[in-house]
């Protein structure tokens, strides 16, 4: 099912210094990582774009460059934002391979009346599997022209939905669509849960 009146942003942009390595372009069950949740992204929205450092040939989707060199994932948010031709933007990091349609459907649900949609996930905020308004922007490049590079303290001044994980598990049972692959721990989890 297409989500109307929204595209996919995915986050690809950083230097995976805990990884050690490209996260992005690491195989899991013969695909990259990245190719994995750009296929998932695709069937939910019918735009989806790459937010990078820099141009990555290997990549057929559209890629939208960072305005801020190392400025982390807020830069590339925001970045992405300006660009996208429909009010909302559902943000995914390239390194959540396990990431469930039918959660992306759940959280699609609770956009209205507000600018950011977030789930918690062991009462942790989970602001890259998350949407955004087109609306925030504003806020977003606020907070990233007063030096502030956090992704999770831009999000306190913006109107959030938040989604308890007691609705999510009803589509992801085991939440595997917050498993993220920061270390080549994770990525050896990551091959057994294949």
């Amino acid at each position: 099912m297409i989500i109307d009146g929204c595209s996919a942003i995915i986050l690809a942009g950083g230097h995976a210094q805990r990884m050690g390595q490209d996260k992005a372009m690491l195989l899991l069950d013969g695909h990259s990582l990245l190719q994995t949740v750009i296929a998932t992204m695709r069937l939910l929205f019918a735009q989806t774009l790459i937010s990078v450092s820099q141009v990555r040939p290997e990549i057929d989707a559209p890629q939208i460059c960072d305005s801020e060199a190392n400025a982390g994932p807020l830069s590339g948010l925001v970045t992405a934002l300006e660009k996208i031709s429909t009010p909302w933007a559902f943000v995914v990091a390239c390194d959540m391979p396990f990431i469930v349609p039918g959660l992306v459907e759940q959280l699609a649900k609770h956009r209205a009346q507000c600018q950011a949609v977030i789930p918690v996930v062991h009462g942790q905020l989970q602001p890259l599997a998350a949407f955004y308004s087109t609306t925030c922007i504003p806020w977003l490049r606020a907070s990233l022209s007063l030096g502030n590079k956090s992704l999770l303290g831009a999000i306190g001044n913006l109107k959030v939905c938040y989604v308890d994980e007691t609705e999510l598990v009803k589509v992801d049972p085991q939440l595997r669509s917050f498993f993220d692959l920061d270390t080549p721990q994770d990525f050896a989890r990551a091959k057994q849960m294949t």
